[in-house]
């Protein structure tokens, strides 16, 4: 049985004190239909950014309760699918992103997608790489925007959140309060312009409550890599979180000590960004499967 969540019910701030628009048990399958990060509002390019409603931006989809999640446990998200629309939209906004303080004036562009690419202009074409932009779970406390990232998840806007990975996230309120939206057709890390090609679509994901698995942050798996997700405000202490996530896991994981864990991370692992543009920013440490499977046969 697949669940659905249409994208009307869903919320702009992740907060314990929302309440759920679906129960499901451990181990379903959701579909979650999701806005863009400008809730559909802009339709062509000659709808001014500046006609935004700035409190109604990243909505996400949701939030769902999880039976038998509870505080100390980790929500498992595999993405089955993501399906998105036939046009997105990109926007220069002046004082936003790294080079905001250069953009004179506001701009928006209307993206089409054709055959699997997405049209930048008559000679750039942009393979199409659908991620998730934000998905999280109600924090511990207070009420963060859906555009903030942080432990419980939200807007992480990591590229490596795409069909066929695994996100885990640590639970902090019964339930679990899973909500998910702003898809993006394609996105480069870092995310440097504010936008990436922000587009509306849904999600499939299948949820899983696991009881025997501690994080404080979120982690993702890929077929290829494990990650370890953390932000800050400060890119360096972000880098640092994440950094110290991945050594504490695979010195537990590989029975390795302090220095040998910090010198293969240092080997084999890599810092990468995921978005550097909202007030706390992202990274993720990426250390390849095969040296978890070589070292758990050493």
């Amino acid at each position: 049985m697949e669940y659905r969540i249409e994208k009307e019910k869903c919320i702009y701030n992740m907060s314990a004190n929302n309440k759920p628009v679906l129960m499901v048990p451990s181990g379903s399958t959701v579909r979650f239909e999701t806005y863009d990060c400008f809730e559909d509002r802009i339709q062509d390019a000659g709808k001014g950014i500046e006609n935004i409603d700035w409190e109604h931006i990243n909505p996400a989809t949701g939030p769902l309760y999880v039976e038998g999640a509870r505080p100390g446990d980790v929500l498992k998200v595999e993405i089955l699918d993501i399906s998105i629309n036939d046009h997105g939209v990109m926007a220069a906004i002046p004082g936003s992103g790294l080079l905001g303080e250069r953009i004179e004036k506001a701009e928006v562009k209307i993206i089409q997608i054709r055959d699997g690419q997405a049209v930048f202009n008559n000679s750039i074409k942009l393979p199409i790489s659908p991620m998730i932009g934000v998905i999280g779970v109600a924090p511990q406390e207070d009420s963060i925007p859906c555009g903030s990232p942080g432990p419980h998840g939200g807007n992480m806007d990591n590229t490596k959140i795409n069909k066929g990975s695994i996100l885990y996230l640590p639970v902090f309120v019964e339930g679990s309060l899973l909500a998910i939206g702003d898809l993006h057709a394609c996105m480069g890390d870092g995310e440097i312009m504010v936008t990436g090609v922000e587009i509306s679509g849904s999600v499939k994901a299948r949820i899983e409550v696991i009881k025997d698995m501690n994080i404080k942050n979120p982690m993702l798996e890929d077929e290829e890599n494990i990650y370890t997700i953390a932000s800050d405000s400060n890119l360096f202490a972000a880098v640092k979180k994440a950094t110290e996530d991945m050594h504490e896991f695979i010195m537990k994981r590989l029975r390795l000590s302090f220095n040998e864990a910090g010198m293969l991370l240092s080997a084999a692992g890599n810092v990468q960004i995921c978005q550097v543009v909202d007030p706390m920013m992202t990274v993720r440490f990426a250390l390849p499967k095969i040296v978890l499977r070589d070292g758990s046969n050493g």
